[in-house]
């Protein structure tokens, strides 16, 4: 008999999480222009952003930030566990993922700040400004190559597709010596 799957992410934090992805995509591929696309795809991602922090307060228990995010102690012990080949699964975001998780919602929210700070009275015309945004989006890329690059070990870890996980908001059922 076939187990059913347990709905773990609810349909918020899937669209915001897929919207942020699109709108990072399309902010990047714009990024050679200075015109309004960038601008409105920039405060596009911002919005998803501040709407995924209020529902990281507010949503559903596998949404919110107390579910998943870990203070660095126990987080530094879950990746010496994937490291030693013995990393438990988790339901919602394991402590790598939580961390990743506002790692890159604050890699964002900066990159936004810095665009818009591009264009006030006091930051136009310097070139230091628009080389802090730069960096800011090369980090960026390095976090999303670093969170792909998670996605993929920790499904072939657990043998099990986050990928699909995160489209229908479903996974497999909790079993022995797994995390909720």
């Amino acid at each position: 008999m076939k187990k059913s799957k347990l709905a773990v992410w609810d349909v918020p934090v899937r669209l915001l999480h897929w919207s942020l992805v699109a709108a990072i995509a399309a902010a990047w591929w714009t990024s050679d222009q200075t015109g309004v696309a960038h601008i409105y795809l920039g405060y596009g991602a911002a919005s998803i952003v501040a709407a995924r922090l209020l529902w990281g307060f507010g949503g559903s228990r596998y949404a919110r930030f107390s579910q998943f995010v870990r203070a660095p102690g126990p987080t530094v012990r879950y990746l010496r566990a994937v490291v030693q080949g013995r990393a438990a699964r988790h339901l919602g975001h394991n402590p790598l993922g939580g961390a990743m998780v506002l790692a890159l919602l604050a890699c964002v929210a900066l990159l936004a700040l810095s665009g818009w700070a591009l264009g006030t009275d006091l930051l136009w015309g310097y070139a230091w400004p628009v080389q802090v945004h730069v960096a800011i989006a090369w980090t960026l890329v390095g976090l999303v190559v670093l969170h792909v690059s998670g996605v993929i070990f920790t499904s072939w870890q657990h043998r099990e597709n986050l990928v699909l996980a995160m489209i229908t908001g479903k996974k497999k059922p909790a079993a022995e010596g797994d995390q909720d």
